[in-house]
């Protein structure tokens, strides 16, 4: 089926998808690990086996030039978001068959299936007004909110957030929210801040800005009826 968006370099995009039947595409903890270290692994123009790499920190591979510049991301036991720039023509398109064959034929091969595991080709919508672009760094990053309230989208107009919450997220190690809060981590260097709009120019800006989302009484949950849950 051909895609509806073209990708254009220079330009923002929320890219998104989840496994095939929303089955559940991490099972265990090695798995999330996987994904997150491909994240910086297949984003670059020259190839990099994993084997070669597995055991290595993020910093010490011999890493060349981005295909995309990765803003903010999130994994969930069925699906994952990225926000992304795209760097060069088709660097998003060959970034995402990267990561998404490598992931597939390790997850098939360590659980013995076949088939598809993701839900068709990814998921992308064009981030092109700067208010939706830094609105995007709070619905990521909330995301792992469902994982302890199932109902949080529809019920967060209703209720104050609770301390639980806010420790659950500064917890959850699958996304970019401790990179943008100050942790240092190895897995900073999945993100290239420098290629997004200068929102945060504080670690404390980062986390009250998600605070306030995560308190704001008429948020509406989903960007666009077209995102996943």
């Amino acid at each position: 089926m051909q895609r509806k968006i073209n990708f254009s370099p220079g330009e923002y995009y929320h890219v998104y998808n989840r496994g095939v039947d929303k089955r559940d595409i991490f099972l265990r903890k090695d798995d999330w690990r996987r994904f997150q270290r491909m994240l910086y692994i297949a984003n670059t123009i020259s190839p990099i086996t994993y084997k070669e790499v597995e055991n290595i920190p993020l910093g010490k591979i011999d890493h060349k030039e981005n295909l995309i510049d990765i803003g903010a991301y999130v994994l969930m036991p069925n699906h994952f978001h990225l926000l992304v720039r795209q760097k060069e023509e088709i660097g998003l398109s060959k970034f995402m068959e990267k990561l998404s064959t490598g992931y597939s034929m390790y997850f098939n091969k360590k659980y013995d299936r076949s088939g598809a595991l993701f839900q068709g080709a990814f998921k992308a919508q064009h981030v092109d007004r700067d208010e939706y672009l830094k609105y995007l760094f709070a619905y990521i990053h909330l995301n792992p909110i469902k994982m302890i309230d199932a109902n949080w989208n529809e019920e967060l107009a209703r209720k104050q957030a609770h301390s639980t919450e806010k420790k659950f997220l500064e917890n959850y190690q699958f996304s970019s929210y401790l990179d943008w809060a100050g942790v240092a981590r190895d897995e900073n260097r999945i993100l290239n801040k420098g290629a997004f709009p200068e929102y945060f120019s504080a670690h404390t800006e980062f986390t009250s800005y998600i605070e306030d989302w995560l308190n704001f009484q008429n948020f509406q949950g989903e960007p666009s009826e077209n995102i996943m849950a």
